[in-house]
């Protein structure tokens, strides 16, 4: 009996070493010289090919989609050790500690990956080798996002979560399903900050809009006699405003083409003063013949740009049977400023800065650079809800020169929902190139001179994520650090019954009423 468990033991031992030795050694002893060089890069999947990255991103995992029975990767640049990775399939791996070791030792170098693939009679193909840069500039440590899924039946299967770029931990920020399944939306930060935040619910007891400020939560109810509550957030650096935009969205739908749609029937621009508690505007952002959206307040807060389109009544016209259709497709926004002195609350000057007459499409989404030079802007062919138009792209506008152009980085498909990085080197934009139906992260590079990278998507953990993953990843936010609230600890603010009630400035006594509302939130999709 002892002899028999003897040999069983060996048998055993014996099958753990041949397994170890089909996943470390490559089925022929490997050598690189005596390998076929293929004359053409090899495909992989995400295409991590010819971009600037930056030095404290995660691993680039990819897979490899070339005929081979074992695969040899290395992963080089001009200091440290380089990263070598034998693998029996396709898919490859990075070690997280080697990838950061090689990235921080190689800030403003190349990096290149050398791709090998065994053929099916033991021999090697050695593939042209992919070369990237290194940036010397970080891209802030955290991104957070809704998901939410591309069917609109689905809304409410909603979070807000964040994700560390420099690993791959994702954890929830806050989740529907804690507040009972009504819709959030409008997450927003001040200057990249995550103690500084806000975020809209709506729909049953949780609803109101949640207020993280210096760290200390609120929640607070935006909508009082005057408007109802507020979205699409804008802080003011001063850490004491924040621009909400107040919109009558309704969604329909297309016999042929793009299918979804999203009309705003009217919408003004309200400013939030946290100390004392009070809704103001002005005309010059709330006028009763325009529709303004989207605001977004330049990094010294002497500004808020916000996009402006006339009223939607203007846009009725009368058929040949004498009845009214809407030429919802002529309806465009400009994009506009007006001067604000924050220490007296005083309101300046009006102006146009980026026509719609002039560029023949819409503008929308407007986010200003740090350094307060330059714009990022969605455009697209008309309305205000980009993440259903094809033809939606991401705009450079040069606030100096006045000067806008179509950047590199669009592709055929929806790109919107831009955000800069707090040191503006970095921007990410959520595009649906993909599948044309979900919406990724993508991040690219900015330099001084207006420049930028090509764009690549957020670096997950499993090669083949983005292959089964259904879900949009809607309005990414760049922010320092993560957000420290735990999603029980918002929840339970969120339901609590007692809520901040926001106040109308008396100045709004002298306005005109115009009865905004939103709209219910299954409308609300993405």
């Amino acid at each position: 009996m002892k002899t028999y468990h003897k040999y069983i033991g060996i048998i055993i031992i014996l099958i753990i070493i041949i397994i170890i030795m089909m996943f470390i050694i490559p089925g022929k002893a490997f050598n690189p010289d005596a390998a076929s060089l293929i004359q053409r890069m090899p495909d992989i999947d995400p295409d991590y090919t010819d971009i600037i990255l930056p030095p404290n991103i995660a691993p680039l995992n990819f897979k490899i989609k070339e005929p081979g029975n074992n695969f040899y990767v290395k992963i080089y640049s001009e200091k440290g050790e380089p990263v070598e990775i034998n693998s029996s399939t396709p898919k490859i791996e990075i070690p997280l500690q080697s990838w950061k070791k090689l990235l921080a030792a190689n800030k403003g170098q190349e990096i290149t990956i050398k791709i090998y693939a065994e053929t099916d009679d033991g021999n090697w193909n050695e593939y042209r080798q992919i070369s990237n840069f290194i940036a010397e500039e970080l891209i802030d440590s955290h991104l957070a996002y809704r998901l939410i899924m591309p069917a609109h039946n689905f809304w409410n299967e909603i979070g807000i979560y964040q994700r560390n770029l420099e690993n791959f931990d994702e954890s929830p920020i806050l989740v529907n399903k804690l507040t009972d399944n009504n819709c959030m939306n409008c997450h927003n930060f001040k200057n990249n900050d995550p103690d500084n935040m806000v975020m809209h619910l709506r729909g049953g007891p949780a609803g109101g809009t949640l207020l993280i400020r210096n760290g200390q939560t609120l929640k607070i109810n935006t909508a009082t006699d005057f408007n109802q509550a507020g979205a699409y957030p804008s802080w003011h650096p001063d850490n004491n405003r924040i621009a909400f935009s107040v919109n009558n969205l309704t969604m329909f739908f297309h016999a042929k083409g793009t299918g979804r749609d999203v009309l705003d029937k009217e919408s003004d621009i309200i400013i939030y003063q946290i100390e004392s508690n009070t809704i103001t505007t002005s005309p010059k952002i709330s006028d009763p013949q325009r529709m303004e959206t989207f605001p977004c307040w330049s990094p010294d807060g002497k500004y808020l740009y916000f996009c402006s389109a006339p009223m939607l009544q203007s846009f009725v016209y009368l058929r040949d049977d004498s009845t009214e259709d809407l030429k919802y497709d002529n309806i465009r926004y400009d994009l506009m400023r007006v001067a604000y002195n924050a220490e007296n609350n005083i309101w300046g000057e009006l102006e146009t800065v980026l026509s719609s007459s002039e560029t023949g499409k819409t503008i929308l989404e407007p986010r200003i650079s740090p350094d307060g030079r330059y714009a990022l802007l969605t455009m697209a062919s008309y309305g205000n809800f980009p993440i259903y138009m094809t033809d939606s792209d991401v705009y450079l506008l040069d606030l100096d020169k006045r000067v806008y152009k179509r950047l590199d980085i669009n592709s055929d498909r929806s790109d919107s929902f831009h955000a800069w990085s707090s040191n503006g080197r970095w921007f990410v934009f959520a595009s649906k190139r993909r599948d044309g139906v979900c919406g990724n992260a993508y991040f690219s590079y900015f330099d001084q001179n207006g420049n930028t990278g090509k764009p690549f998507i957020m670096p997950q953990e499993d090669p083949e994520f983005y292959d089964t993953f259904f879900r949009n990843y809607n309005v990414p936010e760049l922010i320092k650090g993560p957000v420290k609230s735990t999603p029980q600890q918002l929840a339970r603010i969120a339901g609590n019954k007692e809520i901040l009630n926001a106040v109308p400035d008396p100045v709004l006594n002298a306005l005109k009423r115009k009865g905004n509302k939103h709209t219910d939130a299954k409308t609300t999709i993405e």
